[in-house]
């Protein structure tokens, strides 16, 4: 269980990262660091409140095939950004291709570790 949570937070401090990289509206400040803290923010939140927040849009995740998804995790990248200052997103825009970003990272993490 620890160890899965560890594997988790690094392909999403990899994702961030990849993301603070690629997409210039999101700043993550001081390195590595402030990537460790952002990831570690991110997968608590998702590992705890992104349940609840995909049981209670169920119709509109149904109603759009999936890809209201997306927008729950832009959400949680918002509280992110909330919680961490370190972190932040300048636009809607910037929010979803981090997270699309952050997909396909987890997406090539999840399908090496298989193997």
């Amino acid at each position: 269980m620890i160890k899965q949570f560890l594997i988790r937070w690094a392909i999403n401090g990899l994702g961030l990262w990849l993301a603070s990289e690629l997409i210039s509206g999101v700043n993550i400040a001081d390195g590595w660091v402030a990537v460790a803290i952002a990831a570690l923010v991110f997968s608590i939140i998702n590992a705890f409140i992104r349940p609840i927040l995909v049981i209670l849009s169920l119709p509109a995740i149904i109603l759009t095939l999936g890809l209201f998804t997306l927008v729950i995790n832009a959400f949680i990248l918002y509280l992110v950004m909330i919680l961490y200052a370190g972190f932040s997103v300048s636009t809607f825009t910037a929010a979803l291709l981090t997270v699309v970003i952050m997909w396909m990272v987890n997406f090539a993490g999840n399908t090496i570790l298989k193997r």
